[in-house]
């Protein structure tokens, strides 16, 4: 197994630890959940980089990678709504989650059709995924005189979020339109919509 999976493997390996050390009784624990939680965010990072760098790209990685990436921040915002039971906080929660439901779904579909490289890359989903992991790691620390910092960037995120999806949508809109009957008004070689990592797996 590639050094770049096993980074990958081991980000998932820390979620459940992250939430174990998070309902520990005793003072600190969300922030060294938070401290996990960040570790495993590098390796987002870290095993991008060395299939990049040591060419370890593989049908494995690609696969895990996502799995990984998604199972962290669902999983990060189900314990932050029992900490932030505000309505607000929630809908910013089921945006995100619902987002990738529905983004998942989509490019599982355009992989069907052979359309997957379409999706262009762009630079929204990485400012999305930044913010959004900023938010989690400050709202997990649960500091008090922090928290507004991190309130602040996972709205910035769940707007992003919307934004992206309906990237997501317009650049899948002409073969959406085919797939229903309709004459497409133009299919793009290459339409621009959000990554949201740069990991090549």
């Amino acid at each position: 197994m590639t050094l770049a999976n096993q980074l990958t493997l081991l980000r998932i390996a820390l979620i459940p630890l992250f939430v174990l050390v998070f309902f520990l009784p005793f003072n600190g624990a969300h922030f060294i959940s938070a401290l996990i939680f960040s570790a495993a965010a590098i390796t987002d990072w870290a095993d991008g980089y060395v299939a990049r760098k040591y060419n370890q790209s593989t049908k494995l990685g690609a696969f895990l990678d996502p799995v990984a990436d998604k199972l962290m921040v669902v999983i990060a915002l189900v314990l932050l709504v029992t900490l932030h039971p505000e309505a607000w906080f929630a809908v910013c929660a089921l945006v995100i989650v619902g987002r990738e439901i529905v983004i998942s779904a989509l490019r599982e579909w355009m992989a069907e059709l052979g359309q997957r490289a379409s999706v262009a890359v762009s630079y929204i989903g990485k400012i999305k995924t930044t913010l959004q992991m900023v938010a989690l790691i400050v709202l997990l620390a649960d500091f008090n005189w922090l928290n507004w910092a991190g309130y602040i960037a996972l709205v910035a995120a769940a707007a992003l979020t919307l934004w992206s999806m309906v990237l997501y949508l317009k650049a899948a809109a002409p073969f959406l339109m085919a797939d229903m009957g309709a004459e497409p008004s133009q299919a793009p070689e290459q339409a621009q919509a959000p990554d949201d990592s740069d990991s090549p797996q």
